[in-house]
């Protein structure tokens, strides 16, 4: 069965603007002609793409898994089309990434440099997401690779652990805890929470954490930026988790202090994903090998994991680590 690109695009216009008439319209189709090249494609199918709603329609089971598809379609053709023409500019290659904040305030940044020095010759795309996007990005070819903390969610990915992180405490100067020099999670329960925004897998942490000692994630801000959080924090809004890194720097900038967080799930892995496949693209296997060679690999694969529910995860030795 042939497909051509425009019925394609239709379907994903409309599927995202959940109207026909838009969907048209993002397409420069008139309706009629939208209307007749759905149907068509529907009939050639033989399944329904589309439920027609009072207040618009809604993709099918059957329109979720093309949309899937098309969406896989179009980041290999732009892959495609960027790689191309980069080769004539002398670019050998084009490598797409996506990372949760913490790795990127990490670790990664270093670990670019060093491969951007090597590989002169290969341009290099970075957007920060929250872990479970990280997945999704690239299980659907969005991304090329992702750097995410567990729990992984997409079983389409080829993961290998890449670095460990490790999580700190912020709390104004002042603080009725900052005399300590490490305190225990619960500690933090007594007092307001300044986090990430929803779905950020240290935010999902705490409240999981939370739920399993019943108490409450007293929430007070939620703010996207670690920048913002110890803002807010020196503020005397609240207190935070932060990658231990981030926290030492904030310590030395704003009227805050950085309190080791006492708890075994403190010191997280961070995992490197790429869309399982027989073969990798040379260049995005030259950038897995350089970010988990294999002795590295093998090495961390009898880490402790700490991606088990709360209740069912062990309490690995705690080995201080300076990121």
């Amino acid at each position: 069965m042939r497909f051509d690109l425009l019925s394609l695009n239709l379907v994903l216009a409309i599927a995202e603007t959940r109207s026909i008439t838009r969907g048209a319209d993002r397409e420069h189709l008139a309706l009629a002609a939208a209307s007749k090249r759905l149907s068509d494609l529907e009939a050639r199918l033989g399944v329904s793409l589309f439920e027609r709603r009072a207040r618009g329609v809604e993709p099918t089971e059957a329109g979720r898994a093309l949309v899937r598809h098309i969406r896989t379609l179009h980041a290999s053709l732009h892959a495609l089309e960027s790689e191309v023409v980069e080769f004539s500019r002398g670019i050998k290659g084009h490598l797409r990434i996506v990372a949760n904040p913490s790795a990127i305030a990490e670790h990664l940044p270093a670990d670019l440099a060093a491969f951007a020095h090597a590989h002169p010759g290969i341009r290099i795309s970075l957007d920060d997401l929250t872990s479970a996007e990280v997945q999704a990005a690239v299980a659907t070819g969005r991304a090329d690779v992702g750097i995410f903390v567990p729990p992984q969610h997409e079983a389409a990915l080829d993961c290998r652990p890449y670095r460990q992180g490790e999580l700190s405490v912020l709390v104004p100067t002042g603080h009725a805890l900052a005399r300590r020099k490490a305190v225990p999670f619960d500690a933090l329960l007594d007092f307001d929470i300044v986090g990430l925004h929803l779905g950020a897998a240290v935010h999902e942490e705490m409240r999981e954490r939370a739920q399993a000692l019943g108490r409450t994630l007293n929430t007070r801000v939620q703010v996207h930026g670690f920048d913002a959080i110890a803002q807010l924090v020196e503020a005397g809004l609240g207190v935070a988790v932060l990658p231990a890194v981030v926290a030492a720097r904030f310590a030395r900038i704003f009227a805050v202090q950085s309190l080791r967080l006492d708890e075994p799930w403190a010191r997280r892995p961070y995992l490197l994903a790429v869309r399982r496949q027989e073969v990798l693209p040379a260049v995005l296997q030259r950038f897995v090998d350089a970010l988990c060679p294999p002795d590295h690999h093998a090495a961390a694969a009898h880490a402790p994991a700490s991606d088990a529910p709360p209740a069912a995860r062990q309490s690995p030795t705690r080995k201080r680590k300076s990121s």
